[in-house]
């Protein structure tokens, strides 16, 4: 029996979360996933799985954070907003029907000031095109306006 993404459950680095059923997902591409073993912040040893790189269309009627991911910036800013005021998504589990996950780790670079972590990650660029949907590109050498070619 074979599995189906169903959505994905993003993961920010200030603890907070975001689950976006598949049928508001539009463009998606995970560049490079590799199987990994080790152990994050003296925790145990797990498998892990980075990615080279990561893009993504939201649609807008993902908005509207789902009841178990409500938290205060997602209901203060509305979750795009969030998205793009914060870009500090860490990691995401693709979820699938068979109510299996895989979690999978993004490119990250802390883009505070060096020898303090911060939360934003500076390979990640989000934005609000023109027609509502949430862009996001999370890679060491794109942009969301590279990837998209985005006005504004």
């Amino acid at each position: 029996m074979s599995k189906r993404m169903s959505g994905l459950k993003f993961f920010f680095r200030n603890g907070e979360t975001w689950t976006i059923d598949r049928q508001y997902i539009g463009d998606l591409w995970i560049k490079q996933v590799t199987t990994s073993f080790g152990r994050i912040k003296g925790g145990d040893f797990q498998e892990i799985h980075p990615c080279a790189g990561f893009k993504i269309e939201i649609l807008k009627e993902a908005e509207n954070v789902q009841t178990a991911d409500i938290n205060l910036g997602g209901l203060e800013l509305g979750m795009f907003e969030r998205a793009v005021k914060y870009e500090d998504i860490e990691k995401m589990d693709m979820l699938y029907d068979n109510k299996d996950q895989d979690l999978i780790y993004f490119p990250y670079l802390d883009k505070g000031t060096p020898g303090q972590e911060g939360l934003d990650n500076q390979y990640q660029t989000t934005k609000i095109g023109q027609n509502g949907h949430l862009y996001i590109v999370i890679d060491p050498n794109k942009t969301v306006n590279d990837v998209y070619q985005l006005e504004g």
